[in-house]
């Protein structure tokens, strides 16, 4: 009996982990109709492979104008898809494919943009979201349940916006500003205020992560206040997830090494770095 019980709690913490789809978020439609869903798409069953003749030599173009287009966007739109399997999502003109669930699109423009995913050449979801310039959208996918509207939030100092078109095609160096040194980025002061406010407030893991989290959205890091977060938590487990989440808004990410001083057991050291080098 005691076997039985000590099995079904182990069951259960296990389970504890894995999301819970539809729980959180907002249901969009799917506005795929059946006869879209039930054809398969050959296009994307064959990858999208280019012409390779559009970059052949003889075929160069005399006198190209080389102009970039700064006023395309800058909305963001991250969709992640907790579950196995190899997805494709269209978002506009941008397409991803991967198995890693993870999908990031960047420079979209704001306005009405539809959303399109794809299992196996198979159109399985379509709707349409509002973007807005510097927002960031981020959704949920499940197969079985939908897509979730998550959140939509201002992205602020995550990779400086205007400075892309200021960088583009000049030399580093020469554009205004300090690219290596975004805004938002706190000081050491500030840093160990919230530092010290969040031991002060917060004793378990997940409180912690919860108000990292919440200044995340308006805040940059360095390397080694990261390092100073992690070590913060309880257990390796929570360490790792959180040192993977800070990740993007991280300003010196050269030094990201610094975080695996963190970390009690060299297997999630080598895990974050495999993590940070699949990115």
């Amino acid at each position: 009996m005691k076997k039985i019980f000590i099995s079904l709690m182990l069951l259960l913490g296990i389970s504890s982990f894995a999301q819970e789809a539809g729980k959180a978020g907002e249901l969009l439609k799917n506005e795929a109709s059946t006869t879209e869903m039930r054809s398969p798409d050959h296009s994307r069953i064959q990858n999208n492979i280019p012409d390779r003749n559009a970059f052949d030599p003889r075929n160069k173009i005399k006198n190209p104008s080389y102009q970039w287009n700064r006023n395309y966007g800058y909305a963001e739109v991250f969709l992640r898809i907790p579950e196995q399997g190899f997805f494709m999502v269209e978002v506009g003109d941008q397409m991803i494919a991967n198995g890693s669930g993870k999908y990031r699109f960047f420079d979209l423009q704001s306005g009405r943009m539809p959303v399109s995913i794809y299992a196996n050449g198979f159109l399985i979801y379509r709707t349409t979201l509002m973007l807005r310039n510097n927002s960031r959208v981020v959704l949920d996918f499940f197969t079985n349940e939908g897509l979730y509207l998550l959140d939509s939030y201002p992205v602020q100092g995550q990779y400086g916006f205007n400075d892309w078109n200021d960088v583009w095609n000049n030399p580093y160096g020469n554009q205004s500003g300090n690219w290596n040194n975004p805004g938002n980025v706190m000081d050491n002061n500030t840093f160990q205020q919230f530092f010290d406010m969040l031991k002060r407030k917060e004793s378990f893991d997940d409180g912690k992560i919860k108000f990292i989290n919440q200044q995340m959205r308006t805040s940059m890091f360095t390397a080694a206040q990261i390092r100073d977060l992690v070590k913060s938590m309880s257990f390796d487990k929570n360490k790792l997830a959180l040192a993977k989440s800070m990740y993007g808004n991280c300003v010196d990410k050269n030094k990201y090494f610094v975080v695996t001083d963190a970390f009690d057991f060299e297997n999630s050291r080598r895990e974050l770095m495999d993590y940070i080098s699949k990115l």
